[in-house]
């Protein structure tokens, strides 16, 4: 069970996150210059072509949750790449000695207007693009004017101020080895073994700063699979933060510094497998963009823990006993950089489905799911809680179309933010995860 003393303690440490953030002491040409750079930089052939093949038809609009619950304009998906189209144009283009005679540059002011659509108003979901008939990939735009601005020094104080404790003190939100080992030695007095920096293992378990403050039970969840599996597997101290805020706050090398962490440490003890914890981002973090220092793929696999279950259930290696309540009704809600990003969607459905539930899809489902409104850092923006609800309220009324009693996640910034827009709007529904559901019916 949630402490919701902790929970709403969560929200209010949100709150006073931009008076910990350290801005870069920057003139204003200086931003621009650093941004400009940034653009110029990440405008590879690929890049380019994203840029040049935008037809402004609108289908993207259609797609996204911040336009549909809003109907304005500014946050079609497509403008969100004008200012990178812009310089592009002017500066990186075949026609950019032509381009620069009438097209405007960037100003500053354009940075700080941009700001909002990037962060506040864009979850990187990547439902647009699987909808764009030109196939335009404006996640990675969106994710490349982050990283612009925050060399500039304009990403949110909020995502300033976690990726700037995360590289300098190791810790996220307060939380290290030390509150990590205390977080362990609870559950241990629970009865549940977990192996803490053994020297060797086959497979290492990450956690994140959310599942040892708030869901600790999925944290003891997994655990308790992982020991019924009768796997070799342990937690390391030294690297078992799997949430990176250099990816979302668009630092590249903080990104990358997050990553090595984990890295390192499954090298140390020749895991083959790497558990992620019910945590979106994370994901594409270290499984697809991940690399050894000579870049070099990794050379172990890295598994979601919805991945990683459903695949153990498929395998047979996995067996639950039927639910006390084979009548209860539950749905799935895909996290956008499980399913869209990352290919995550059979998986966590054969772990639901071995519940012997009464399971639900919504309308779209899979990789068409709608965004909860939280994801890439956006629930800890705090100007963005009114936008970001109005977007939760696409996927509220998707979730009671299908009449389930209960919503089940395999991500912890989505159930933050599912958890946040249930109690403003006094919604019933329960909400799960993935892991917690299939630990409960375990074979004793």
């Amino acid at each position: 069970m949630i402490n919701q003393d902790v929970f709403h303690g969560f929200l209010q440490a949100i709150h006073h996150l931009p008076e910990m953030a350290q801005p870069d002491a920057l003139t204003d040409a200086e931003r621009l210059g650093r941004a400009k750079a940034v653009m110029r930089a990440k405008t590879d052939r690929g890049l380019a072509l994203d840029l040049e093949a935008c037809v402004n038809c609108g289908y993207c609009s259609e797609a996204c949750h911040f336009y549909q619950s809003t109907q304005d304009a500014k946050y079609s998906p497509s403008r969100k790449l004008d200012l990178l189209r812009r310089v592009h144009a002017r500066e990186t283009s075949a026609f950019a000695p032509l381009k620069r005679l009438f097209l405007p540059d960037i100003t500053l002011d354009d940075l700080k207007e941009w700001q909002e659509l990037v962060y506040d108003a864009c979850t990187e979901c990547g439902r647009c693009s699987m909808i764009c008939p030109m196939g335009v990939n404006t996640a990675r735009g969106v994710n490349v004017m982050r990283e612009a601005l925050f060399e500039a020094g304009l990403a949110p104080l909020e995502l300033t101020a976690v990726a700037q404790e995360q590289a300098g003190r190791g810790t996220v939100f307060g939380v290290g080895p030390d509150e990590l080992r205390q977080t362990v030695d609870l559950l241990r007095s629970q009865g549940i073994t977990i192996p803490l920096d053994e020297p060797q293992a086959d497979l290492m378990l990450v956690t994140t700063v959310i599942d040892v403050l708030l869901f600790q039970d999925a944290l003891a969840a997994t655990a308790r699979i992982l020991n019924h599996l009768g796997v070799r597997w342990t937690l390391r101290s030294a690297g078992f933060e799997a949430a990176n805020f250099g990816l979302l706050s668009g630092s590249e090398s903080l990104q990358k510094a997050a990553s090595q962490r984990l890295i390192d440490e499954a090298l140390a003890i020749g895991a083959k497998t790497v558990i992620l914890p019910e945590c979106g981002h994370a994901y594409p973090a270290l499984r697809w963009e991940a690399r050894l220092a000579n870049g070099q793929p990794l050379p172990f696999e890295v598994l979601a823990a919805s991945e990683f279950v459903g695949r153990e259930i498929t395998a047979g290696r996995l067996r639950l006993q039927p639910p006390e309540d084979p009548s209860r009704k539950i749905t799935y809600h895909d996290a956008c950089k499980l399913a869209r990003h990352g290919g995550v969607v059979d998986e966590p459905r054969a772990a639901l489905k071995a519940l012997g539930m009464d399971l639900r899809e919504t309308t779209p489902t899979a990789e068409q799911n709608w965004c909860c409104g939280g994801g890439a850092g956006v629930f800890l923006i705090n100007r963005a809680e009114g936008l970001r609800h109005q977007a939760w309220e696409i996927k509220r009324e998707q979730i009671d179309a299908t009449g389930a009693d209960t919503v089940v996640v395999s991500c912890g910034s989505c159930r933050l933010n599912v958890m946040a827009g249930a109690e403003a709007d006094a919604w019933p529904t329960t909400i799960e995860s993935v892991v917690e559901m299939v630990a409960r019916q375990l074979p004793d």
